[in-house]
């Protein structure tokens, strides 16, 4: 297959290539253990590879529509005689495009972190197959440009992601915390196709950009817009919708854990992706964007809070993911609140859009990085509870380099790409409502203060006899949660950078409706 070829088919092959070796790492893995871990790691640096060549299209060149089946599957796009689209089609613009980027390097060291961090345990030709459904779940649900298509992708992410939780069992725990994961996904999948229903059954299209230019707020399309938010919030983790996260990220292998919370961006890329681009004028701007800004500010405070009496570091590494996804919801959501008022839109409400953008890529990083170094704690002594574990710094030296990273990372402390986004986020908050800014100030400091107490438990003072002979964790792991270490200082390095080459874009494109339409549609 030619470079050009791979090029032009970016938005199948992105989609093709994981889940065709999800289906074969089974049959290869009945032959040979390292054949398939060498077909794994194969599968998912390709991936990597070809998103690059995907998210280098759309920044270059515009938005990339991609339409499954047609002899010529750019242009022009296949329509029926009323002007609508009848074949699945990938919609990726900037901000796809920049999500589809932060899903690839977070699989990519993930996938290489695990194939030695679960080599102690059985059943792995099931877990590498379903670690690849999940990354394509995810890549899925932030390329398609297709209401159904969209729920099928959220499925498959649920569906995937549940099967991982419950995968080391641990006397029932665990798969109660699959179970759990899997029911209220369940409830939200319903949501979401209830949802694709009632605006099919008015508006005869299940195509985002055509049900774009067609929406009228209608009641039926309201209810559309609550059960959607409801759903997708739920699958983002953000309070009061919540609840599962604490059991699903602490039972999850360390891995799994990174990677869910990639799988739980692509749902708070689904909140903003219907918000911006589904309804977009029809809205009430300032009563959506403050439930958006509520949210994140229960996020941030209930997150944090409850962060801090827990015992489980992953535990309480899962209340600061919940705490992170408010800052991501209070940036975004700012900047739905004045999208209809261009004045206060170029004064501070696309900064604060770009601050909480800029988070999810950040989040990311840090937390997946501070999740690989909990799985690899775990990985050498067998436990998670900080009143067990001390002293570890004195063998798991690198271990030790890498939590700091992503513990001052997390905290905003600079010169740490967590500083960079939510430096962006105080500064345009503060300007649409000081309180709001100080809120997310004095979260930051407690999150801080979480994790003093958790370097100290893990890695401060002598060395416990029981640990006496532990090891720093195996290279690959080592590598894994390097490169995400390496992204996190550099985005913090050269933050503006960033923010001008993938951000910014990322910003534009979700606020450009008509854009996004006219990319689909034409002139239609």
């Amino acid at each position: 297959m030619t470079p050009g070829i791979i090029a032009q088919h970016a938005p199948a092959l992105i989609i093709a290539l994981p889940l065709f070796a999800a289906f074969a790492t089974p049959l290869i893995g009945r032959y040979s253990r390292q054949a398939r871990d060498a077909w794994i790691f194969a599968a998912m640096a390709a991936t990597a590879a070809i998103a690059a060549v995907l998210a280098y299209q759309v920044y270059t060149v515009g938005t990339v529509v991609y339409a499954f089946g047609a002899a010529a599957p750019h242009i022009p796009l296949p329509i029926d005689s009323g002007g609508i689209p009848i074949r699945i089609i990938f919609t990726v613009d900037a901000m796809s495009a920049f999500m589809v980027v932060t899903a690839a390097i977070s699989g990519f060291a993930v996938t290489l972190y695990s194939l030695i961090s679960e080599s102690k345990l059985t059943g792995r030709d099931g877990f590498y197959a379903l670690l690849l459904l999940l990354i394509t779940g995810i890549l899925g649900m932030v390329c398609t440009g297709d209401l159904f298509n969209f729920f099928v992708f959220l499925e498959l992410n649920s569906i995937a992601g549940a099967a991982l939780i419950a995968y080391r069992n641990d006397k029932g725990v665990a798969i109660e915390a699959g179970l759990k994961y899997a029911f209220l996904c369940t409830i939200g999948g319903l949501f979401v196709i209830f949802a694709t229903a009632l605006l099919y059954g008015q508006y005869n299209a299940l195509n985002i950009a055509m049900l774009a230019s067609r929406i009228e707020f209608t009641m039926l399309d309201k209810v559309a817009l609550v059960l959607l938010l409801a759903a997708l919030a739920m699958k983002a983790g953000a309070v009061p919708l919540h609840f599962w996260t604490p059991d699903a990220y602490s039972m999850a292998p360390g891995s799994i854990t990174a990677l869910l919370v990639v799988a739980s961006q692509a749902g708070l890329y689904g909140v903003f992706r219907v918000v911006f681009t589904l309804y977009s004028v029809t809205l009430d701007y300032f009563a959506v964007g403050w439930i958006i800004i509520v949210l994140g500010v229960l996020s941030m405070f209930i997150g944090v809070t409850m962060a801090l009496v827990q015992k489980d570091v992953k535990r309480l590494m899962a209340y600061h993911a919940v705490s992170q996804t408010g800052y991501m919801l209070l940036g975004v959501g700012v900047g739905l609140a004045v999208l209809g008022q261009q004045g206060l839109m170029d004064a501070y409400g696309l900064v604060a859009m770009e601050g909480g953008i800029f988070h999810i890529i950040n989040h990311a990083m840090y937390k997946g990085l501070l999740f690989l170094t909990a799985g690899a704690i775990f990985y050498r002594t067998g436990t998670r509870n900080l009143n067990r574990l001390g002293g570890l710094g004195h063998s798991m030296k690198w271990t030790m380099i890498f939590f700091i990273i992503g513990a001052l990372a997390i905290a905003g402390i600079p010169p740490f790409n967590g500083f960079a986004s939510k430096l962006m986020i105080y500064e345009s908050v503060f300007l649409f409502n000081p309180l709001l800014a100080i809120i997310a100030m004095v979260v930051s400091i407690l999150m801080l203060a979480s994790f003093v107490k958790v370097f100290q438990s893990i890695f401060m003072g002598p060395r416990l006899p029981e640990y006496a002979d532990v090891k720093e964790a195996p290279l690959p792991m080592l590598i894994g949660m390097g490169i995400l270490a390496v992204v996190t200082v550099a985005f913090g390095l050269a933050p503006a950078w960033v923010v001008d080459q993938f951000v910014a874009p990322a910003a534009a494109a979700l606020v450009n409706q008509s854009g996004y339409i006219a990319s689909v549609l034409g002139g239609l």
